[in-house]
């Protein structure tokens, strides 16, 4: 790594100040309009920042402790998407609301039979006139029941080869036919929900890109990851990270036992790991070069240092961890126990471990590719032989 963040007389640091002195308790909105909340995106938007501006601004908030707009899959996913491949019309609706968290989006790609493999989604959309029409099911869907828009992926052409048949869609969540069920996790918590599509009619207008062009989109919207030198917690970025786990330990007068202290100093190189990687990553933004390896392995290792931050923190509790709640690690054992359970799911949401090695071993290790049996046929020849397979 070989960068510093400029010193404290830097121009662009006084200008974020001094809109701070001018807005010391900033609204969602007022940050939006600023273009402090994606400050990477283009004008108007966003302030067309260099990764190096990027750090700036985020140093400048954290200092004044303000907080952005928190609308994970809108400003994160449905938003850079918009911005690659919407209309002005779309634009001009749905980038400032979403910004400033006045409209919550989730995300409809994930399907039951499709299993880790999206583009085999069967969700249909068939043109009518100057709307398409609706069927099918979607799965783990993270904040359906609270959005009031998804970014929908569903295929129009049955006929075409499984990625050349998907479009991509704006899907406003109150449309009649849309039901949303929850899915309660075993932590207790309610952010995944199944979403029903019958008959739903979306306006044509909200197709996005091209239609059956949306499988290039889906790999925009699953490929958009902002550059950060946040520490992120350990749980998709959220929540404690390992520093914290390993404060408390100090503060409770360390470890005796070989095998705790061990492991508590492998969550310790874990996380030194990812946060160099994270530093490479930015380096690397910062010259212009695309991501190199590092930034392939970033998720399989972050996802399972959760699962061993969460683990050993839940050990740590000792007999006390069998309880949801409890006097334990210095102060309440409560998050750590939703922490732990939560954490299951590291290694499944966004990408399988196993697929994502799968990944990195094609494409940044250059093995061969698995044989795709369903090479050469459209997407409803492949559906019908898997059923005679069966």
């Amino acid at each position: 790594m070989d960068f510093e963040l400029p010193p404290d007389d830097d121009p662009r640091r006084a200008e974020v100040r001094e809109w701070l002195a001018a807005h010391p308790h900033p609204t969602d909105r007022q940050l939006a309009e600023s273009g402090y909340v994606a400050p990477h995106w283009p004008k108007p938007y966003g302030l067309d920042a260099d990764p190096i501006h990027q750090l700036i601004i985020d140093d400048e908030l954290k200092r004044a402790g303000v907080r952005r707009p928190s609308n994970q899959i809108g400003i994160g996913w449905a938003g850079p998407t918009l911005l690659h491949a919407g209309t002005q019309a779309q634009k001009d609706r749905y980038l400032l609301p979403l910004l400033a968290a006045e409209e919550i989006w989730c995300q409809l790609f994930s399907e039951p039979d499709a299993g880790s493999d999206l583009a085999n989604l069967s969700t249909r959309a068939e043109r009518d006139g100057d709307v398409y029409v609706v069927n099918g099911q979607k799965i783990w869907t993270s904040f359906g029941h609270i959005a009031q828009f998804g970014i929908l992926i569903a295929r129009t052409n049955p006929d075409a080869p499984k990625h050349k048949g998907i479009s991509y869609f704006i899907c406003p969540m109150d449309l009649p036919g849309i039901e949303v069920r929850p899915i309660v996790e075993m932590t207790g918590a309610h952010t995944f929900n199944e979403v029903f599509f019958t008959d739903v009619r979306i306006p044509a207008e909200n197709l996005v890109g091209e239609e059956n062009e949306g499988w290039s989109l889906a790999k925009v919207t699953l490929g958009n990851e902002r550059v950060s030198l946040s520490g992120g917690g350990a749980l998709w970025g959220l929540g404690p990270t390992a520093a914290d786990l390993l404060e408390l330990i100090r503060s409770g007068g360390g470890l005796t036992d070989p095998v705790l202290r061990q492991r508590a100093a492998m969550v310790h190189v874990e996380s030194e790991i990812l946060r160099l990687i994270r530093l490479r990553t930015v380096t690397a933004a910062i010259k212009g070069e695309p991501p190199g390896p590092e930034a392939s392995v970033r998720k399989v290792l972050a996802d399972e240092h959760g699962q061993h931050v969460m683990a050993l923190a839940k050990d740590l509790c000792g007999a006390e961890g069998m309880l949801s709640e409890g006097d334990a690690l210095g102060g309440q054992a409560g998050f750590w126990h939703y922490g732990f359970l939560f954490s299951q799911a590291l290694t499944i949401g966004g990408g399988t471990g196993d697929v994502q090695r799968n990944i990195i071993a094609e494409r940044v290790l250059g093995l061969p590719h698995d044989v795709d049996v369903e090479a050469g046929m459209t997407w409803a020849e492949a559906r019908a032989a898997a059923s005679d397979a069966r």
